[in-house]
């Protein structure tokens, strides 16, 4: 068996940066750090960090007064902060700078009095922070088909803005969509999908001709990772979304001479060395590492850490 290991793959530089916010707030202050929602959606990291004492929260009522509480690399909305406030939580902000950056736009649209139109997956973190940034200002799409059913205030003035991590293809087909209906939309000056999104996606369109199975590590509630699942499988080819080697079924290996493995940006790359080792032992599969496009983005911690950390020492 061949494999090809899509490069790149993995964790983005949103992801690394939440992910040593966190590591670093744990060295600095040891047990008692909230996270709100999950830090990144990926089962394996979060239970990591479970493991050692993080607690994970889908409320601000639920940190106790005083306590140290991280933002998730999906951002919150001004009403989370503002009750973190209320309560005097410390708050350190991981929030994903691509993710802040469609708040801005958020915030910026709403002012100069346009009404936004957000193309998202409804109930995603990532959107319900970016909703809450407008309210009221603000109707949210999932597809072409929603397009033609929005009900927009009479003579508004439109935007649009995107969650970070759709398919690209897809929010293209929205856009052309919005475009067609309300010829005078307006967009964001860059698209907001991001580039570890566009990239793992590119990679997958790249290589699946090549292979006859596809293989995406990451949680069932990754965005990202979903539309790299979605991609293998318009191009027609059986392709599977899992957590790690403890899901794979040697069924879908039958008659497979090649298989494709990438990683959601928020997937360890633990998780896909353990699914190569496997495949190496079980089908003495070769590995050849493919890369698409070379990435070199990386985000400085947040301020308010370094605070901590200088408080701390």
């Amino acid at each position: 068996m061949k494999v090809l290991l899509a490069n790149p793959r993995g964790f983005c530089a949103g992801v690394n940066m939440a992910i040593e916010c966190l590591d670093q707030a744990l060295k600095v202050c040891g047990t008692g750090i909230y996270v709100y929602h999950e830090i990144v959606h990926n089962k394996y990291v979060v239970e990591r960090f479970t493991g050692q004492g993080v607690t994970f929260v889908d409320s601000i009522d639920e940190v106790p007064e005083g306590s140290i509480l991280l933002y998730s690399a999906h951002g919150v909305s001004p009403q989370v902060r503002d009750l973190a406030r209320q309560r005097r939580l410390r708050t350190i902000d991981a929030t994903c700078p691509l993710v802040t950056k469609v708040h801005l736009e958020a915030v910026r649209f709403s002012r100069d009095g346009y009404h936004i139109i957000l193309i998202g997956h409804e109930g995603h973190d990532e959107v319900i922070g970016t909703m809450g940034e407008a309210p009221g200002k603000i109707s949210l799409v999932d597809s072409a088909d929603d397009v033609d059913r929005l009900d927009v205030p009479p003579g508004a003035r439109l935007a649009y803005l995107t969650q970070t991590t759709l398919s690209v293809n897809e929010a293209n087909r929205v856009i052309e969509r919005l475009q067609q209906r309300f010829p005078d939309i307006v967009g964001p000056t860059k698209e907001d999908i991001c580039y570890a999104t566009t990239n793992r996606q590119e990679a997958v369109a790249a290589l699946t001709p090549d292979v006859d199975l596809v293989i995406v590590l990451g949680s069932q509630n990754s965005s990202n990772s979903q539309r790299l699942r979605e991609m293998a499988t318009e191009q027609g080819k059986p392709a599977y979304l899992i957590d790690g080697i403890s899901e794979l079924r040697p069924e879908w290996f039958a008659g497979v001479s090649a298989v494709l493995i990438t990683a959601g940006a928020s997937a360890p790359e633990v998780v896909v060395q353990e699914c190569v080792s496997y495949l190496r032992k079980t089908y003495d599969a070769q590995v050849e590492e493919i890369t698409v496009r070379e990435e070199n983005v990386h985000f400085q911690v947040p301020r308010e850490l370094r605070t901590l950390q200088l408080s701390a020492g």
